[in-house]
């Protein structure tokens, strides 16, 4: 019990620890005089430019340019709290913007010469998108048929972990494409266990 403990603190203080990060970021932001939904349709500007050095094959810049695309992604949900700007239509944008921002990324994979492994590399990357998409709409479609009361999460491979994992492929990429076409199967497999999980998850509400 000790242990649990001291991990749910250890939990409370990183998380406490993001939220002020998170708040400094946005007083910083919000002088820019921009609303929170231009921060998060600016969004779509480094995401193009990480496409175009993507098909290109330059994996350092591309991963440079998905990692300011996450961070304005942080800006506008910060901005938000901090001048008490934050609505439902907001969360709604973040949302679409952020299914906007993988889709980019994954089509973009699909102008790369990526080696196959078992299957062919589009395979991989319709199952990936085929997850991810679904992760998400099997908790809109709960809510909307009234199976939870509340929004599902959690799972292996949610959003933001799948960034992370496809940010470290793109940049292994440069040492070999073969670990980028091992990690695409990665968060194919694991993101589609992620979608069966909370429609299991639905079911059993």
């Amino acid at each position: 019990m000790v242990v649990e403990k001291g991990n749910i603190s250890m939990l409370y203080s990183a998380r406490k620890r993001f939220n002020n990060l998170s708040i400094k970021i946005g007083i910083v932001f919000s002088k820019f005089h921009l609303s929170p939904n231009q921060w998060t349709l600016l969004t779509i500007i480094p995401i193009l430019i990480a496409l175009y050095f993507l098909i290109n094959q330059a994996f350092l810049i591309a991963a440079l340019f998905i990692i300011i695309a996450a961070f304005f992604d942080l800006i506008d949900g910060s901005v938000a709290r901090v001048i008490g700007a934050v609505t439902k239509k907001g969360a709604y944008l973040d949302t679409i913007m952020d299914r906007y921002v993988e889709s980019i990324i994954i089509l973009g994979l699909l102008f790369i010469s990526l080696p196959s492994f078992l299957l062919p590399i589009p395979f991989w990357l319709f199952l990936y998108l085929f997850g991810s998409m679904m992760t998400t709409y099997g908790k809109a479609a709960a809510k909307e048929k009234e199976l939870v009361k509340t929004e599902l999460k959690g799972g292996l491979m949610e959003r933001a972990e799948r960034m992370i994992v496809l940010v470290i492929g793109i940049v292994l990429a440069s040492f070999g494409t073969i670990y980028l076409t091992y990690v695409i199967i990665i968060l194919a497999i694991l993101s589609n266990l992620t979608a069966l999980h909370r429609i299991f998850i639905a079911l059993r509400s």
